[in-house]
């Protein structure tokens, strides 16, 4: 009798947890992976997105994604670019941040919130001030203060935009991953940085042997982040350069974009730059994590 109420009990349970997750599930088996599995499909085909009847074309989007679209590969290159600059800056600047902001006293709270605050502003928007900062305020800047490097062409000239596309993802992009390493910083013992003073460490010493080595999973969860967003960069791009001057500044995304809504609209081949994306974007999470994963065991 017992056995057969815990049994129940375990059903019950079961069922309830089930019930609450069905929802979510839906939602994302729909909107997520239904799409995703979709373009998988697509990809193979040639469908203009309008014309209900298509063709199966096989691997040949594929095919001449690599061998005849030079504005493609270019876009490839140019994101790596981008990927690597961010991937880099990003981490940097957000733990630095993080360590400024927690040896902060009573006005860390200030701190934290005006850092985090670009967060909250869409970057499209923050893209049109930028783009007013760049093109309004620092020659002005420049004029008064004799500063002459900050009067470029930062959105017409290639090798500024670049810088400028940059800037604009940082200051979106710093504070998200700024909150994430304060948070593991402060789950550090306190007793441990204290005993690594005693000893006679520096401050950088006990953050480079105590603090760094404690918090590897953020840095896991940050470089997995900053892989992720940094090759689907759409928004800065689009809001300070749209690609150009030409098609100098093209990401992977907006390539995609351009493909399949503003020139042929080449849905299925547009699908299939996709699904390229997404293959570049799993097999380098995959190498973060595992490598990433090894380090927080060495440590």
């Amino acid at each position: 009798m017992t056995s057969t109420s815990a049994s129940t009990r375990k059903r019950r349970r079961a069922v309830t947890l089930i019930a609450f997750i069905f929802p979510a599930l839906l939602f994302y088996a729909v909107f997520t992976l239904a799409p995703a599995f979709g373009g998988a499909w697509y990809s193979l085909t040639d469908w203009n997105g309008l014309n209900p009847t298509y063709h199966m074309v096989g691997f040949s989007n594929y095919t001449e994604a690599f061998t005849q679209d030079g504005s493609f590969i270019d876009s490839i290159w140019f994101t790596l670019k981008y990927v690597i600059f961010m991937v880099i800056l990003q981490n940097v600047i957000s733990l630095a941040l993080a360590v400024f902001v927690e040896s902060r006293g009573r006005s860390k709270v200030w701190f934290r919130t005006i850092f985090f605050m670009p967060n909250m502003i869409s970057l499209i928007i923050g893209g049109f001030m930028w783009m007013f900062i760049f093109t309004k305020v620092l020659p002005v800047v420049a004029a008064k203060l004799g500063l002459r490097f900050l009067d470029q062409s930062w959105i017409g000239d290639p090798n500024y935009s670049f810088y400028a596309i940059l800037i604009l993802s940082l200051w979106g992009g710093v504070g998200y991953l700024m909150v994430i390493y304060i948070a593991a910083m402060q789950n550090v013992p306190q007793s441990l940085k204290e005993a690594a003073e005693i000893d006679g460490a520096t401050p950088f010493q006990v953050f480079r042997n105590v603090t760094l080595p404690m918090i590897y999973p953020a840095v896991t969860i940050g470089l997995f982040l900053t892989l992720n967003s940094s090759f689907k960069v759409f928004e800065a791009v689009f809001a300070l350069t749209g690609g150009g001057p030409g098609r100098a500044t093209q990401v992977i995304s907006m390539n995609i974009y351009e493909e399949a809504f503003s020139f042929s609209n080449r849905f299925g081949y547009a699908s299939a730059k996709a699904m390229i994306l997404f293959a570049v974007v799993f097999a380098i999470t995959m190498v973060q994590l595992t490598v990433m994963k090894r380090r927080e065991m060495e440590a």
